[in-house]
């Protein structure tokens, strides 16, 4: 394939999501293959740079719930198709694990978690995904189910946000292997240090690097 061709085809699929056709979604990602694209790159190159501009949308108020939705349905679309090809990279192979993620008691705001929680999919991760407005003891009672490396905590409320601190002290008391990630659009990198939070993240796809940082630093203790 020509770096024109693929150019050409990773563009067309991130604005396919961008406009949320899941028919061209779907015929992109067949082409991708057939014409020998790596299945990872038609991801992150191309759909997830869709979805990303989706959010850019969402942040200035020119998409809505309803839109994002519907890109992340053509994202699905796509994803069915290429994960079955998609390959771990051979160096983080091995960093894949599992992660609880949730919006905190009192706020309902879940279209961030919704995008980290396609991000994580998308890169192999097992993701129990509790929801919107889940309380205290729920982020608690399933790191210790699943023994899941990462509790993903997101919150959109200054109000909210504060009941992220107990989370982290229930879950380190439990768990003191457990890392915890914080993020949503009142959370800073220094309130994710004030709370003892192990990470924060600003975006979806910081909060997918923090993750594979994580689980590497984990799995070399």
């Amino acid at each position: 394939m020509t770096p024109e061709r693929e150019k050409e085809i990773l563009e067309r699929l991130a604005e396919a999501v961008l406009n949320y056709d899941e028919d061209a979604v779907r015929q992109l990602a067949q082409e991708a293959l057939d014409e020998g694209m790596d299945a990872n790159k038609a991801v992150f190159d191309g759909m997830v740079e869709g979805m990303k501009k989706a959010g850019d949308l969402y942040e200035q108020q020119e998409y809505f719930v309803p839109e994002l939705l519907m890109c992340a349905d053509a994202m699905y679309a796509g994803l069915e198709i290429l994960r079955p090809h998609m390959q771990a990279k051979k160096d983080d192979s091995k960093v894949k694990g599992q992660v609880v993620m949730g919006v905190v008691q009192g706020d309902v705001h879940d279209i961030g978690k919704n995008l980290v929680k396609i991000m994580f999919e998308a890169a192999g991760f097992e993701v129990h995904d509790l929801g919107k407005d889940v309380p205290l003891e729920k982020f608690v009672e399933e790191q210790l189910r699943t023994d899941s490396e990462i509790v993903a905590l997101s919150a959109m409320m200054t109000t909210t946000m504060v009941g992220m601190k107990d989370i982290i002290k229930a879950i380190k008391e439990k768990n003191p292997k457990a890392r915890i990630m914080i993020g949503g659009a009142p959370v800073t990198d220094e309130i994710a240090d004030r709370f003892g939070a192990d990470g924060y993240a600003k975006d979806a796809s910081n909060a997918l690097k923090e993750a594979i940082n994580m689980i590497a630093s984990l799995r070399e203790l």
